[in-house]
């Protein structure tokens, strides 16, 4: 088990992330949803996005035991969901969907709602090399 965050895992979680973020950012739906939905349900959808991320490093990446390694496991779901984040807003802004400077609140919206489904694929890759 490595108790590090290297290059390959960022590469892991980053190529993970652009597997889900890719066919999400394009659709409409996700667009919208990112323009209507209100701050208190995308506060819910950020704390489901960290839950599920650390749930899934816990039980997989770090396989139950993070006692002495509490500090690594937080720092790897900060790191996968920053990185997340990062690919999703580079294909949004590809696709002329990140209005950050013109309309910076619709712009962070759209980046929460696509990062929860693109940041599991993230995690599951990372997951991939771990024994």
């Amino acid at each position: 088990m490595k108790l590090s965050f290297n290059l390959e895992d960022a590469s892991q979680v980053a190529i993970g992330a652009f597997v889900l973020a890719v066919p999400i950012s394009f659709s409409e739906e996700a667009w919208k949803l990112g323009e209507t939905l209100p701050l208190t349900n995308l506060l819910m959808v950020f704390i489901l996005s960290i839950s599920f991320l650390g749930f899934f490093a816990y039980e997989s990446v770090f396989q139950g035991n993070i006692k002495y390694r509490v500090p690594v496991f937080l720092l790897r779901i900060a790191i996968a969901y920053t990185i997340t984040a990062i690919v999703v807003a580079l294909v949004l802004f590809s696709l002329d969907k990140f209005p950050l400077l013109t309309d910076t609140l619709i712009a962070f919206k759209r980046l929460i709602v696509i990062t929860m489904p693109a940041s599991m694929g993230a995690i599951i890759v990372d997951s991939f090399d771990k024994e």
